[in-house]
């Protein structure tokens, strides 16, 4: 389980100080999938990236398995079971897509194995495991096979930040079921998504709102998602479908 105890994060802007989240105390119980969802710099990125260690807060303590890990490095908490796709993936000159994969899962993936998770985010392994991961994919591929590494990682706990970014309409419908398996298939562990997706928001168990550094809303998918739904300005993006999406 993880547990964020009076998070608070804020950054230097023009020589004054700007508080990005304000005092954030939430759970993320195992077995659970959640997402967190709010207005555009609401701090709902920049939240994802405390959790995973991206940015360390200036205030409060992240604790997961009742462990202490807010000084943590992004690689110690990754030991830890905590894994993190990048709104943003990152490329990796000379790194074949099969190596990150094996490298993510800690064993040497069969070819069929490597294939499954690739197939599972809509890329053919034929024309991919052996591509660097480098400039000569697009961003949906990078975005596409981010997502296969933390699939393959099965870790205790996953983030997502906004996997729908840059993924075509027919990727996107088979991410959701991705999700939904990945759920089910390892023990012990959750998931948290940061998403304006209506289809996202609808596999949720709970839906976070982050608003202006804060918790606005939380609840079961039954009570918070009619209320988005009803007042679509109160989360800008929340659509249904993928609109003019790229692979």
């Amino acid at each position: 389980m993880l547990e964020l105890q009076n998070l608070s994060f804020q950054v230097s802007d023009e020589g004054s100080d700007k508080e990005i989240i304000r005092d954030v105390s939430l759970t993320v119980p195992d077995n659970k999938l959640i997402v967190i969802t709010g207005p555009n710099g609401g701090g709902k990125s920049t939240l994802a990236r405390l959790i995973a260690g991206v940015e360390k807060p200036t205030a409060g303590r992240i604790l997961m398995d009742g462990e202490d890990i807010t000084d943590l490095s992004i690689t110690d908490r990754a030991k830890r079971g905590i894994a993190f796709a990048f709104q943003q993936p990152v490329r990796f000159k000379g790194i074949r897509v099969m190596d990150l994969l094996r490298l993510a899962a800690g064993k040497k993936l069969s070819v069929s194995e490597a294939c499954d998770y690739l197939s599972g985010v809509g890329l053919c392994a034929n024309d991919y495991l052996e591509r660097e991961v480098n400039a000569s994919l697009s961003g949906g591929e990078l975005k596409r096979i981010e997502i296969a590494t933390v699939l393959a990682r099965k870790a205790r706990l996953s983030v997502f930040d906004e996997p729908e970014a840059g993924i075509d309409l027919w990727s996107f419908q088979n991410l959701i079921q991705v999700f939904q398996n990945l759920r089910r298939e390892i023990r012990d562990s959750s998931i948290l998504i940061i998403s304006h997706q209506e289809r996202i928001l609808n596999i949720a168990d709970e839906i976070i709102v982050i608003n202006a550094g804060t918790v606005e809303n939380r609840g079961d998918r039954e009570t918070v998602l009619p209320t988005l739904i009803g007042t679509r300005s109160a989360v800008p993006g929340c659509r249904k479908t993928q609109e003019g999406a790229k692979a």
